[in-house]
């Protein structure tokens, strides 16, 4: 039986009286990437603050449980403690620091010198355009840099699972070829993957499992191949 690394249940947030998650259930196992996927202002943003712990003041119900344990409460610093991981939209890189800088940020917790050595080596190999930039600041770097940046840096601290919120936004065709790529790559190293979309062919061609949100509900969940061939999912999602 796979095991289980993300479970939501019956998850709901609501900003005074708007509520912008409606009672959802996901599920997330060991070595899967799933992909949620729905239209601006559905609710996918704000389900994974909720796992994060990273939401404005609101109500919070239902659960959240990370490797069986709740992660409601915990505070958001904590989590890279517990190996999960988040590259926010945005990208959030720390824009008066070097590229190299950014990704020692990414493995603070660690203290096994020769191995994050290695890692940004890795990672360099992965996005050469880091490698020939790595004394730059990351704030001069172009959105798609900036992205392969926040990717990198957060899999320095080896997640067991990485949230990926809209890695594909704002990006070049080319430039979001290369983000997909990179994230089948580390899906098929092991790492398990959340990742928010709003490229629904690219997501669900990538993806093992998909959910479908709309106005803050599920109201599709499968396996990815079978949704991509699915025609509502074509007329919404896929512009066919």
């Amino acid at each position: 039986m796979a095991k289980s690394v993300l479970k939501i249940s019956g998850l709901k947030v609501a900003y005074g009286g708007i509520k912008a998650v409606k009672g959802i259930d996901l599920d997330v196992n060991e070595g899967e990437l799933i992909t949620l996927i729905g239209a601006n202002g559905a609710g996918k943003t704000t389900t994974l603050k909720a796992i994060t712990g990273t939401l404005p003041p609101c109500s919070v119900e239902g659960d959240i449980k990370y490797m069986g344990e709740s992660l409601l409460g915990t505070e958001p610093f904590k989590l890279i403690h517990k190996s999960l991981a988040m590259v926010p939209e945005g990208r959030g890189v720390f824009t008066r620091m070097s590229i190299q800088e950014n990704l020692l940020m990414g493995a603070f917790i660690r203290n096994d010198k020769a191995g994050i050595d290695a890692d940004i080596e890795k990672w360099f190999s992965v996005f050469p355009r880091l490698k020939e930039r790595a004394s730059q600041l990351a704030g001069t770097l172009s959105g798609g840099e900036q992205q392969m940046l926040a990717m990198a840096r957060a899999l320095m601290g080896h997640p067991k699972l990485l949230l990926l919120d809209e890695p594909s936004m704002g990006l070049s065709p080319i430039m979001v070829e290369k983000i997909f790529e990179v994230i089948r790559n580390v899906s098929a190293q092991g790492v398990t993957i959340l990742l928010v979309e709003q490229n629904a062919k690219l997501a669900l061609q990538a993806a093992h499992r998909g959910y479908v949100m709309d106005s803050g509900l599920i109201t599709m969940n499968g396996e990815a191949k079978a949704m991509l061939d699915d025609p509502k999912v074509q007329a919404a999602y896929l512009g066919e």
